[in-house]
């Protein structure tokens, strides 16, 4: 891990309560905390007399009652989805009855690439694949969220259909950002490749503080958004070197690599191991051949 790269593990979520964020900015975080999200998904409120919601999260009835106690009968004018995850997505259209509002987002769910033969997308089970918008929000357009302007910016490499929502000093950056942990980048539903170009075209725009949908606000967004393109760099150095030594599995990259971990993080380092290993290929700095008994990897 590059030195400059500090997790923060100490959030608060107040789950279920309405927290003020910042000036027509209000976080409810859902009760689906885990390995995977952290403390739980946080849903946000833009707007004041009239609102916006962002990512309203799983089904629960408990954090549905949340939802509609901080609306407090104030009209919604759209349910805006950062990507289609179910954690993020699931409850759409539930709520989208519930508040008479449309659900607005970047595309129905879609790979970052094609399925190659035989493969299987580890993620597929997390998707909401059926989920079709009610408008589909284009890079760099301005929207009225509430009655606040939103401008939104394409950031796919977590997943191909993700979006940030800039609010003044604010960019609610989703999952591709979050202060909590790396990102999870897993193809063929995300790609290393994308997530690098986003990481840059976040780092270059002027909101400073990201508020992302797991954990608490980063201060300093860019820099810390610069400490993890550092760190996924080291990664990708790391990867070569296991090579180097002798490592030609991804399970064997993972155990130069990581220490010892329980069975969902390990899950987790080896679809990010996996798309390390797709994005060096694809530079020429790794050979791949993908066969049906494994992955054969070598310089």
């Amino acid at each position: 891990m590059a030195a400059s790269l500090a997790f923060d593990s100490q959030f608060d979520p107040q789950t279920g309560q309405a927290v003020a964020v910042a000036d027509g900015l209000v976080r409810i975080t859902a009760p689906n905390a885990s390995a995977y999200t952290f403390t739980g998904t946080n849903s946000f409120l833009i707007g004041h007399e009239r609102l916006a919601l962002v990512d309203p999260g799983p089904v629960s009835a408990s954090h549905m009652a949340a939802l509609s106690q901080a609306i407090a009968g104030r009209p919604v004018t759209a349910i805006l989805l950062t990507h289609t995850h179910r954690d993020h997505s699931a409850s759409a259209r539930q709520t989208a009855a519930l508040f008479n509002a449309p659900v607005w987002f970047g595309g129905p769910h879609r790979l970052s690439r094609p399925l190659r033969r035989f493969e299987r997308n580890p993620l597929v089970r997390s998707c909401d694949w059926d989920l079709v918008p009610d408008r589909t929000l284009v890079d760099g357009e301005t929207i009225m969220a509430g009655d606040l302007a939103v401008t939104v910016h394409a950031t796919p490499g977590h997943c191909a259909n993700h979006l940030a929502f800039a609010l003044g000093d604010d960019l609610l950056s989703g999952d591709h950002v979050m202060g909590w942990n790396s990102t999870l980048v897993a193809p063929p539903d995300g790609s290393m490749a994308d997530y690098f170009a986003s990481l840059d075209k976040v780092i270059a725009l002027p909101q400073t503080r990201y508020v992302p949908a797991h954990g608490g606000p980063i201060a300093d967004g860019p820099a810390y958004a610069r400490a993890l393109r550092k760190h996924r760099q080291l990664r990708n150095e790391q990867v070569l070197a296991a090579v180097r030594g002798g490592a030609r599995t991804l399970s064997a990259i993972l155990a130069q690599i990581y220490p010892p971990q329980n069975l969902l993080v390990r899950r987790a380092a080896m679809m990010t191991i996996s798309a390390h290993v797709e994005y060096l290929a694809a530079l020429g700095q790794l050979s791949v051949q993908r066969r049906l008994w494994g992955t054969r990897i070598s310089l």
